[in-house]
């Protein structure tokens, strides 16, 4: 199949859909395409004609919904490494080309999740809330080297995040769809069917799988009841990976010693949820990936894209829809020309 092109001379059409901000740097974006920026209520409208669509609020929904029926503009970029949002049917059946941004968060979020893990080994959520209780309470606590990390998604998140906790002394094993040994960066990776003895063995298990049918609720009741009473869940995949509800029994009845998420079954965490309280839990606000400079990376990745597209060449980060993530072991650099069927 030819790439599906705009008019010859004719700027692609780019619709953005913005939330509560909008993408700062885009003057190189309009240099290269007739850009509009909608929000949600506006988004159907503007779909018809347009060429692409760069989803800047990568937390909505609203695609699905405005998405017109005869099928929609030829590419569709997401400013996220995750894509579960948009892979709705008509999206995935149809000839639209998905790219996602891979490669920012990795090394951000590994750090953030090291430093979860030290946080809760040498209990440092406590000794802030004793601060602000003014109280003086001394406590032992424990070692990171040596303890025993399961890291579940073997993606460039995760090989970013076994390479941290290996530097720091733990010993790193991976869950991922294909069993391998001598990895280079997560050890043994074991198949998702081993996953139940895996989690039984290590004091740390770290989520960073991408949420699709196969991973949603992977984390429940059962698979709590496998791990060990001492050890911690850390989330930075999608909430929903864990079934929250399942999580809070466990830790209340202290089946896991603890547990740190920066992802949740709905965002924003409401404020009626008992996550809050929970003396041995760690929230944080959807922010693991996010440092100084993140939205103008994004911002670049995707103009980078756009000129490809506009000049028919290859996109970096096409994402295998049935999969649901740019396919397994694949570079950062991943390329597609829009309108060939896509790589496994």
């Amino acid at each position: 199949m030819e790439p599906v092109l705009p008019a010859p001379g004719e700027p692609p059409g780019v619709v953005v859909l913005v939330g509560d901000d909008e993408p700062r740097g885009m003057e190189a974006a309009e240099r290269l395409a007739r850009v509009r920026y909608v929000r949600e209520n506006a988004l159907a409208q503007a779909l018809p004609g347009a060429d692409a669509v760069f989803v800047w609020d990568f937390l909505s929904g609203a695609l699905a919904d405005a998405w017109p029926a005869g099928g929609g503009p030829r590419w569709v970029h997401i400013a996220s490494a995750g894509v579960d949002r948009l892979l709705f049917p008509a999206l995935v059946e149809g000839d639209t080309v998905v790219t996602n941004s891979r490669g920012i968060f990795d090394e951000p979020i590994a750090e953030y999740v090291l430093g979860l893990v030290l946080a809760l080994a040498k209990d440092l959520h406590s000794t802030v809330r004793f601060q602000g209780e003014r109280r003086w309470r001394h406590r032992e606590t424990e070692r990171i080297d040596g303890a025993r990390a399961l890291v579940v998604g073997t993606g460039p998140i995760g090989r970013a995040i076994g390479r941290r906790l290996s530097a720091a002394g733990l010993a790193v094993t991976g869950a991922g769809r294909t069993a391998r040994e001598a990895d280079p960066d997560l050890g043994t990776v074991v198949p998702m069917e081993g996953l139940d003895a895996a989690l039984a063995e290590a004091d740390y298990v770290v989520l960073a799988a991408p949420l699709t049918a196969r991973t949603r609720g992977m984390v429940d009741a059962a698979a709590l009841d496998r791990m060990r009473p001492s050890a911690r869940l850390i989330n930075v995949g999608r909430g929903a990976l864990v079934a929250e509800a399942d999580l809070v029994k466990a830790l209340r009845a202290g089946r896991i010693a603890g547990a740190a998420l920066d992802v949740f079954e709905d965002e924003p965490l409401p404020p009626s949820s008992p996550l809050w309280e929970l003396p041995n839990v760690i929230v944080s606000p959807h922010m693991s990936g996010d440092v100084v400079g993140w939205r103008d990376e994004l911002v670049r990745l995707f103009t980078d894209n756009l000129g490809r597209f506009a000049a028919g060449r290859p996109l970096r980060n096409v994402v295998d829809k049935r999969l649901g993530y740019v396919g397994s072991g694949a570079p950062t650099g991943t390329e597609q020309t829009t309108g060939i069927e896509q790589r496994g």
